[in-house]
């Protein structure tokens, strides 16, 4: 399950949005920083926890997932590809990544909840680049990819939206919310995926 096997697809679909960029002089490095804009836009609406805000918090999901695309593709159109940027992006994302469970956990009082799910998504991204580090490549594989995990958490955004806007009492299985399992899910396949790919790279090494 992962929406990054259709990059190429997406990459296709951008045209428009690279060359918008390119006509009104932004840079890769500017679009990444916007994108980390909308994550952090993101955080501060969910933490809220409004049906407006949630709403809110999953357009600025989706737009910081778009941009995050853009950038790179800005960057190949341009010529100007660099280990900077592809830093300064990875850098981002990262605190993205906080950013926005963070305020996921914050908008139910779930810190516990918010901790393992960081913890998670971290111990992935950390175990893609160690792998790389000792010359196994870069490791993108895995139960839920970057993409995939901004996807969930929009489409959850927008139903914890609806729920509140129309007053549904839904099922709390364990005195949990949809965004308390959520985090929950992030927690669990975070660090399934990194003992995956700790596991896939050591058998290579053996």
């Amino acid at each position: 399950m992962t929406l990054d096997q259709y990059r190429e697809l997406a990459d296709r679909l951008l045209g428009p949005f690279v060359a918008a960029a390119d006509r009104v002089g932004l840079s890769p490095d500017g679009v990444s920083v916007a994108a980390f804009g909308f994550a952090v836009a993101a955080a501060g609406a969910f933490a809220l926890a409004t049906p407006l805000w949630y709403a809110l918090a999953a357009l600025f999901v989706f737009a910081n997932g778009w941009l995050d695309l853009v950038d790179g593709a800005l960057a190949r159109a341009q010529g100007v590809e660099s280990g900077g940027g592809d830093l300064l992006d990875h850098v981002l994302d990262r605190y993205a990544d906080i950013a926005m469970l963070v305020g996921l956990a914050a908008g139910i009082d779930a810190y516990a909840l918010g901790l393992a799910a960081v913890t998670g998504v971290l111990m992935t991204s950390y175990l893609g680049t160690q792998i790389q580090a000792v010359g196994l490549g870069r490791a993108y594989g895995g139960l839920v990819g970057r993409a995939d995990r901004l996807a969930i958490i929009g489409v959850v955004g927008l139903l914890a939206a609806v729920a509140l806007a129309i007053e549904v009492v839904p099922a709390r299985p364990f005195g949990l919310s949809i965004v308390g399992w959520l985090l929950v899910f992030f927690a669990v396949v975070g660090h399934l995926t990194a003992l995956q790919r700790f596991w896939g790279a050591w058998s290579d090494l053996s």
